[in-house]
């Protein structure tokens, strides 16, 4: 099988999960189009943990991380298998390269995980494994965890990181109809596309320093690290293509990366 490319999504509102927008609509297609991998494994910004953790659940359960929504998104489920050799494959090459990582068997999928995959793959036949992150050791760790997973692309893995490019929750509580970006949260994407396009990694690992206004966009840096899974994961000379572009309610920045060393572009 050939080296699979791997993914950066912004999952946006649970709400996605019913209601699938232009972002679920990219999600099915990319399901559709992309090489059928033999598991998914998912890094979202809803689970942290001290040291790097698989889940090892076979039947791992729908969680419902989060309030305040209709009725109807609770009833959602996503019913994927889990994969635990595939959770062990990870902890042996992370082991590998000197990080210490340990298997979950209780763990189910949290909405990071379950609401984009629901539209890639909405017969929840593709094995599934979450990994966790560690919010307290930065950028550069998630970019190392990334690159010691990049062997499982090779073996049919389809490795995403799910999270946010912009995630001030504040914002976009306070902005539910706006239309346009607010200014910082476009300056940042836009730099986060010119980085990746360039392959910054030295400013990207920085980006609390280097980037525009990124203690806004990012007042907590959870929704942010996925991205450095991901692109880890691919190698950071990977192409960068921006498979999604917008935004919701001014403030949360829906960009998406497909990362790949193909010379042709795909169009969603």
């Amino acid at each position: 099988m050939s080296r699979l490319p791997t993914l950066f999504l912004s999952h946006g509102s649970p709400m996605h999960a019913v209601q699938a927008g232009d972002a679920g609509r990219v999600w099915g297609t990319l399901g559709r189009t992309l090489p059928r991998p033999r598991a998914v494994l998912i890094a979202s910004a809803h689970w942290e943990t001290s040291v790097p953790m698989l889940t090892g659940n076979p039947k791992p359960e729908t969680i419902h991380d989060f309030g305040g929504f209709p009725e109807e998104l609770y009833r959602q489920r996503y019913p994927a298998p889990g994969a635990p050799e595939v959770a062990a494959e990870a902890v042996a090459a992370l082991k590998r390269a000197d990080i210490t990582a340990g298997i979950d068997g209780c763990r189910g999928l949290d909405h990071g995980a379950w609401v984009p995959l629901k539209w890639m793959y909405p017969e929840h036949e593709i094995p599934v494994v979450q990994l966790s992150l560690q919010p307290e050791l930065g950028a550069a760790h998630h970019l190392r965890l990334g690159s010691a997973l990049a062997p499982l692309a090779e073996e049919g893995v389809l490795i995403i990181g799910s999270g946010h490019t912009t995630h001030n929750l504040r914002d976009w509580m306070a902005n539910p109809r706006r239309q346009e970006p607010l200014r910082y949260a476009a300056s940042f994407a836009e730099w986060l596309n010119d980085r990746l396009a360039t392959h910054d990694a030295d400013a990207l690992i920085a980006y609390r320093e280097r980037a525009p206004e990124a203690a806004r966009a990012h007042p907590s840096e959870e929704h942010f690290l996925p991205l450095f899974v991901a692109w880890g994961a691919a190698g950071t000379q990977a192409r960068a293509e921006r498979v999604v572009e917008g935004f919701e309610a001014g403030a949360l920045a829906m960009d998406s990366y497909l990362f790949h060393q193909a010379t042709v572009t795909t169009h969603y």
